[in-house]
């Protein structure tokens, strides 16, 4: 099946700039379905969720967004970091693209910024997919995934490193995963990923889910005890339109572990069922 990938490109929106990947452009996207916005984790640049953007290249106007501090987008000494901040990103960068119909599509931290920028209720907004969100946050447990992780691999990619040099750090990911990772991790603003991890204990995600106004969908891992069985059902108490699909044999970063369940578990929730990874 040819590629779904059309460009990347820049654009002004939130008084900075915002760099994102498109796929499947007009070609992609039939109507009535939305565009797709998706908004990657603490540290994966766009282009690392690329292979995911292909898939939903083929179904939709898909948009894989580099959050700011992170891969092409703006990043500075000064810039604010904080999850209002991304939230009013996104919503930004909808408004400016022009999008008519759209869904967020977040993953991790990027599900807490989907989550964030939905009660802004911006124009147009269809629903939100929250996938393996950080459920931590203040009087909560913390989360499971720990920061030396996030600040040893950076600096190993600073100072310029290969594939091998990221298989301590994600050895369950196949060479090609690794050698990207590798090449785009350096684009990681440090400040941007402190100042993330920190919201993960200050901002209380439940709260934002529990003022949903559209329909929603909650995936999570089986592995890595990032959402547990009682964080979903409290989730859906507070929310009880709230799908939930849990996807076998995967840890955290779902579509690296298990991709045909990670595109199963959307189903036809965005409009159109996703088909899984094309064999070339």
């Amino acid at each position: 099946m040819p590629s779904t990938f059309q460009y990347g490109a820049n654009v002004a929106a939130n008084g900075i700039r915002q760099h994102y990947l498109r796929y499947g452009g007009a070609h992609g996207a039939r109507a009535p379905r939305p565009a797709i916005v998706l908004i990657p984790g603490i540290t994966s640049p766009a282009v690392t969720w690329g292979f995911v953007g292909e898939v939903f290249g083929r179904e939709f106007d898909t948009y894989v967004l580099d959050v700011r501090g992170r891969g092409l987008s703006s990043a500075s000494d000064d810039l604010d970091y904080s999850l209002d901040a991304q939230a009013d990103d996104v919503v930004a960068l909808t408004a400016a693209l022009g999008l008519a119909r759209v869904a967020f599509v977040g993953h991790s931290m990027g599900a807490r910024i989907a989550a964030r920028a939905a009660l802004r209720e911006p124009h147009g907004l269809a629903s939100v997919v929250l996938i393996d969100p950080p459920v931590s946050g203040p009087g909560r447990r913390e989360y499971p995934g720990k920061l030396p992780w996030y600040v040893d691999s950076m600096a190993l990619a600073r100072a310029g490193t290969d594939a091998e040099g990221m298989r301590a750090f994600c050895p369950t990911w196949t060479h090609e995963e690794r050698a990207l990772r590798a090449e785009w991790l350096h684009t990681c603003d440090e400040r941007a990923v402190l100042a993330s991890y920190e919201g993960f204990h200050t901002e209380d995600f439940h709260a934002d889910a529990a003022q949903l106004r559209v329909p929603s969908l909650l995936i999570t891992a089986q592995n890595g005890d990032v959402v547990r069985d009682e964080d979903v059902a409290e989730l859906q108490r507070a929310t009880p339109a709230m799908r939930h699909v849990r996807v076998p044999n995967a840890g955290h970063m779902i579509p690296w572990d298990n991709a045909a369940g990670f595109y199963a578990a959307f189903g036809d929730f965005l409009g159109a069922p996703l088909g899984g990874p094309v064999a070339v």
